[in-house]
């Protein structure tokens, strides 16, 4: 995976959505390039030739780019030192890397971590040392005497971890100004002496606002279309539903569907049947503000609450090829896990609380899977309110005005003077008795018999039904 002017993210390669731009329009010449990538052809892909030439053409990451950020130094020129640039794909890490190297006017140096190995570390190393070498010793290496290189490393993620510490001496001493790219937590694949010498900055997946400010400047801009073709409302809309947020996808979206009019009959206006026709993607009518989310989203949880595995997994995929949040579904899953299966499975939670960690940890398209995963048993899983039932009565109490004073027994005994007010005097502790539980009174006095837990005899809550009317009888004697 890779930002959206390098190549595509693997899934949307597997499932042939998207093109890739080229290798031959990321590499750099050989011995590296003078203040950013190489030039682009004329016939480069559409998002190769819409890289943005300068910060202000950049979209999104305002939160990194404001006036004496960190990037914004680096891309001013102003900053030294290396960064770890962690986002989803499309974000443009390649293009702040290339916009680093043009400001402090160094050689620019791109490896993949896909086809590099440590020799090819070395090597750009090695060629960046005798670069700043010739600066001090006066020969010429075949570059302007003391440059500086500015080494960009795609996917920096895939790096085994020796090839990782083939470049802590180099960031160190400052041999190279390191600029690495990943879709992935750094905390987790980046080995911890380079995290240490090394900012890690994280990009943020781009608005709708980005990606449609994107499209119009694609069609206008002369590196782009320069006019000659027009986007239909319903297509813009498309196109940044198919976005996710990612720039690459929108502009590979746009440039297919141009060329699937121009095939059809010459005309220059993209309609939706365009885009539909050119990424084999059919419009889903969802307004992730509107009646539609909301209305999918009810029938979803209702079909989880009614144990209809089918149509749960039918509103899911809606949600998910009409772009919906996937933490938003996310969320949805954990507190139906409680909500409606409760203690019937204790188990449904945990495996929700899993597809929202891969969510926020691998991120979409293959968090799908998980998303998936935690439908599937929720819906089938056997179902039980009491979870529900019983903090929503223990609630209404308290809001009632039960709240008698805790037993003095109960009462924290850690403090000087505790004792001589009667705190912790005659507390039992459970864990003296075999059984470990005991006779005590635990609520306030005027809650004491009290039942607010009402298990049901489905799934699991049949035998902790047992249990708790056990439990119950020992604890109030």
């Amino acid at each position: 995976m890779s930002d959206w002017l390098g190549p595509s993210d693997s899934a949307a390669e597997e499932n042939g959505l998207f093109e890739a731009p080229g290798a031959v329009d990321r590499e750099p010449a050989p011995g590296g390039v003078t203040g950013g990538l190489a030039p682009t052809r004329p016939d480069a892909p559409l998002a190769v030739r819409m890289r943005p030439e300068t910060l202000e053409e950049v979209l999104g990451q305002d939160h990194l780019l404001g006036s004496g950020a960190p990037l914004r130094r680096l891309v001013e020129g102003s900053g030294a030192a290396s960064v770890l640039l962690y986002g989803p794909p499309g974000t443009g890490k390649t293009t702040l890397a290339s916009l680093i190297s043009r400001a402090t006017g160094r050689r620019f140096e791109a490896l993949s971590a896909l086809s590099a190995g440590v020799k090819d570390v070395r090597a750009v190393i090695d060629l960046a040392r005798r670069r700043l070498a010739a600066g001090t010793s006066g020969r010429s290496v075949g570059s302007t005497p003391g440059e500086q290189t500015v080494l960009f490393i795609d996917e920096v993620h895939r790096f085994s971890k020796t090839q990782q510490d083939a470049l802590l001496a180099a960031v160190e001493n400052r041999i190279v100004l390191l600029v690495a790219a990943t879709t992935e937590n750094p905390s987790f694949s980046v080995v911890s002496p380079l995290l240490s010498r090394s900012l890690v900055l994280q990009l943020k997946s781009l608005t709708d606002g980005d990606i449609r400010e994107l499209l119009d400047r694609a069609v206008t801009d002369p590196r782009g279309f320069g006019g000659a073709v027009t986007l239909a409302d319903e297509a813009i809309d498309h196109l940044v539903r198919l976005s996710g947020g990612d720039a690459r996808r929108a502009l590979t979206a746009l440039e297919a569907a141009v060329e699937a009019v121009q095939d059809r009959d010459g005309g220059a206006v993209v309609d939706l049947a365009a885009v539909e026709a050119s990424v084999d993607r059919a419009a889903v009518r969802y307004d992730r503000d509107g009646d539609q989310h909301y209305d999918i989203i009810s029938a979803f949880i209702k079909s989880l609450r009614g144990s209809d595995v089918d149509a749960a997994l039918h509103y899911l995929a809606r949600m998910i090829v009409a772009g919906e949040d996937p933490r938003f579904i996310a969320r949805r899953l954990m507190i139906h896990a409680s909500e409606d299966v409760g203690m019937a499975d204790p188990t449904a939670l945990q495996t929700a609380t899993a597809a929202a960690q891969v969510v926020q940890l691998v991120g979409m398209p293959e968090a799908q899977l998980a998303l998936a995963q935690a439908t599937i048993h929720i819906a089938t899983a056997p179902k039980s309110g009491a979870v529900t039932a019983a903090i929503g009565a223990a609630i209404a109490d308290i809001r009632a005005g039960k709240v008698g004073a805790v037993p003095p027994h109960l009462r924290d005994g850690h403090y000087a003077g505790a004792q001589p007010l009667g705190n912790a005097v005659g507390y039992r502790y459970p864990h003296d008795t075999s059984d470990g539980v005991l006779a005590q009174q635990y609520p306030p006095d005027d809650l004491v018999g009290v039942d607010y837990y009402d298990p049901t005899t489905h799934g699991s809550e049949r035998e902790i039904g047992a249990r708790v009317g056990k439990l119950r009888r020992i604890v109030r004697g």
